[in-house]
């Protein structure tokens, strides 16, 4: 998979604010006791919420259903200034009922919009390899399409991966966006 290279640089951050957010220093899962504690400071966090999207967007980490994977496919290789708005991706994805009161506030701000939109492509780089390999083998258990060795990612293209349907999505994706007023790349 091809990721533009705004959410190539974000994609490694975010993972490791997830992974700082895990386990404490005795190697508990502390996830959900962390989670909530960065959503109770909401406000504050949403300052950064343009200069460092990707240590905002973990509050939002569970909060969203993915209804068509396709488009976040497609949205992952778009640069920031081609995101399109929170509003537009209704059909494609969903934000839990928990998280939109910690959401109104911020897409009250100028970049709300583009940081949900930002929020729920980071969340759904970690969630892909559910909807990636279920459309490519419906029968199959989820495995991971990124390892992490040795500090660097190591994703997974089509070239990798003979079962990959990449292409099925982009075409799909870029039809859904063109049906939103997004002009089509090729």
């Amino acid at each position: 998979m091809r990721l533009s290279n705004y959410f190539c640089a974000l994609r490694s951050g975010y993972q490791a604010e997830l992974d700082d957010l895990t386990s404490d220093s005795e190697g508990r899962d502390v996830l959900q006791k962390r989670l909530k504690e960065k959503r109770s400071q909401i406000a504050f966090l949403g300052q950064m919420m343009e200069t460092a999207p990707e240590m905002v967007a973990v509050v939002f980490h569970g909060a969203f259903d993915f209804k068509l994977p396709a488009v976040m496919e497609q949205l992952l290789r778009t640069e920031p200034d081609d995101l399109p708005d929170w509003d537009s991706l209704a059909d494609a994805v969903h934000l839990a009922p928990w998280a939109q009161a910690l959401a109104e506030p911020l897409l009250a701000q100028p970049e709300g919009q583009r940081f949900l939109t930002v929020a729920g492509a980071l969340e759904y780089l970690t969630q892909r390899h559910k909807y990636v390999n279920h459309a490519a083998h419906p029968e199959a258990a989820p495995a991971h399409d990124t390892l992490l060795q040795g500090g660097r990612q190591l994703g997974l293209d089509e070239e990798d991966d003979p079962n990959a349907s990449d292409l099925d999505h982009d075409e799909a994706g870029a039809h859904w966006l063109e049906e939103q007023g997004f002009d089509r790349k090729e």
